[in-house]
């Protein structure tokens, strides 16, 4: 499997956490480390396990997670070990761009940050089988 394949696989993952409210797998998808960053759409950053997840816990266990689907998955190898991936989110009738930086520790991507803010944009629907490498 090819590094391209491996990272939007990693990517998807995380997508398909959050669209079918499993918080475990969400878990799985995050780095363990510390030093993680989640911006979700019209928050505050946060920093950290404990808050990343606790808002993970409530979003995805809290009856509020939306149906969710990602598009037009670019990824983009900045070192051998670090990667970041851009994409847009389609939920509940909004469009959303979104980057997602993923490490690889020990042989296994996780990510370390995502964001995620409205666009004015519209995305056409395009299946995750055109998602490339950059």
């Amino acid at each position: 499997m090819t590094d391209a394949v491996v990272i939007l696989s990693a990517n998807q993952a995380f997508y398909d956490a959050f669209s079918t409210a499993s918080f475990d797998l969400m878990k799985n998808v995050w780095s363990s480390s510390e030093e993680i960053v989640c911006i979700h759409p019209g928050w505050a950053p946060l920093y950290g396990q404990e808050a990343v997840m606790q808002s993970w816990s409530n979003i995805l266990m809290g009856g509020h997670s939306p149906k969710i689907t990602c598009h037009n998955a670019i990824a983009h190898f900045l070192k051998f070990d670090l990667c970041f991936v851009t994409c847009f989110e389609s939920l509940q009738g909004g469009t959303m761009a979104a980057t997602n930086i993923f490490l690889n520790e020990e042989n296994s991507w996780k990510m370390i940050h995502h964001h995620a803010a409205p666009t004015a944009q519209h995305i056409p629907h395009i299946s995750n089988d055109n998602s490339r490498l950059q």
